[in-house]
């Protein structure tokens, strides 16, 4: 194994910064490792006007320190009856990038999000004749139907008809965790990409009640049978365009992880190059690297890749265990796979 791997800066395709005191604690953790990325817009309230999206990138920038260079890519929070107007207005003006789709209650801060595609069918339109991608959160919310398999049932149920229905639209489907996923991206060359996490690659569903209730291996969605990661790994490692870095680091505090309803999402934004450099050195596949983290996901979205580049080296991690919140005196835990990290960035 080499001792060290440089690639072109990486960008990041899906990350959660939040707002305020836990803005300021988190940016500079993803500006470090990364020159770009989509942020996610699920504050409270939600992303929905371009005036919002132009202030919490403002936000975002002065919480980034002057000496590192991070551009914030900002999407749109699809709502019902989401305006087409505001959508177009929003993509000409160079500040959505993209726009989000989260079924109403997927997930954390997504009660505002869609009940019904029929709703959004009028924006998704809009965004179909500007070239404007969708990005979707893919798991049903129907009670009924098992955690474990509500993202293959979104894919049947959901995911399918809305490519046939609007089919110049561009899709990415986020944070994939199954193989069903993998395999629909496959199924859509060009029109498709999915993003892929390195906690999803690290550890199966079982990690989560290894010993007990282990919070801060809880996210949605949910980590699945080893069946799957094993497909997250194939996919992530095998050079197909399609696929690309998302970290989807999500930060909570310890206390809300830590407690009777806790929340789910995992913020692993100080140790996700060197996570994903492990797995992808487990697979015997760091040539590939750079493709997944750094050349695939420009290529999706038709901007240019970075032409500067970073060092990985061969060594014990070193980095935060968990990060301070200013002004909460509150921490958030850092992620840590189960087996060991032998790289730093």
């Amino acid at each position: 194994m080499p001792k060290s791997i440089t690639i072109r800066r990486p960008d990041d395709w899906h990350v959660h910064l939040r707002d305020g005191a836990m803005l300021a604690a988190c940016a500079v953790h993803t500006a470090r490792q990364f020159a770009r990325a989509i942020i996610m817009p699920n504050l409270v309230p939600p992303v929905t006007k371009v005036a919002e999206a132009v202030a919490y990138r403002d936000r975002i920038r002065a919480a980034v320190p002057a000496d590192l260079r991070f551009e914030p890519l900002m999407t749109c929070y699809l709502t019902d009856g989401a305006d087409p107007a505001e959508l177009l207005r929003g993509k000409q003006e160079g500040v959505w990038v993209a726009a989000k789709l989260y079924p109403a209650h997927a997930t954390t801060n997504s009660a505002h999000g869609v009940t019904s595609m029929d709703r959004v069918a009028k924006g998704l339109e809009a965004m179909e004749k500007a070239g404007m991608p969708l990005l979707v959160h893919g798991e049903v919310t129907d009670p009924e139907v098992d955690i474990f398999d509500r993202e293959a049932v979104f894919l049947d149920k959901v995911l399918a008809p809305l490519l046939k229905r609007h089919q110049g639209l561009k899709v990415v489907l986020e944070h994939i965790t199954t193989a069903e996923g993998v395999a629909f991206v496959e199924a859509n060359p060009g029109r498709m990409g999915g993003t892929i996490t390195p906690h999803h690659l690290s550890y199966n569903r079982n990690a989560i009640f290894k010993g007990g209730i282990r919070p801060h291996f809880y996210c949605l969605p949910i980590a699945k049978r080893e069946e799957h990661r094993v497909a997250l790994r194939r996919a992530a490692t095998s050079g197909d365009p399609a696929f690309f870095l998302g970290t989807d680091t999500a930060p909570h505090t310890a206390d809300t992880k830590e407690c009777a309803c806790g929340c789910a999402g995992i913020f692993n934004a100080p140790v996700a190059m060197q996570v994903y450099a492990q797995v992808f050195a487990e697979e015997g596949a760091l040539g590939k690297l750079e493709a997944f983290a750094s050349l695939n996901g420009p290529r999706f979205y038709g901007l240019p890749v970075n032409e500067e580049r970073v060092t990985l080296r061969a060594q014990t991690l070193d980095a935060p265990e968990s990060v301070d919140v200013p002004g909460m005196e509150k921490t958030i835990v850092v992620f840590r796979p189960d087996t060991p990290v032998g790289w730093s960035f």
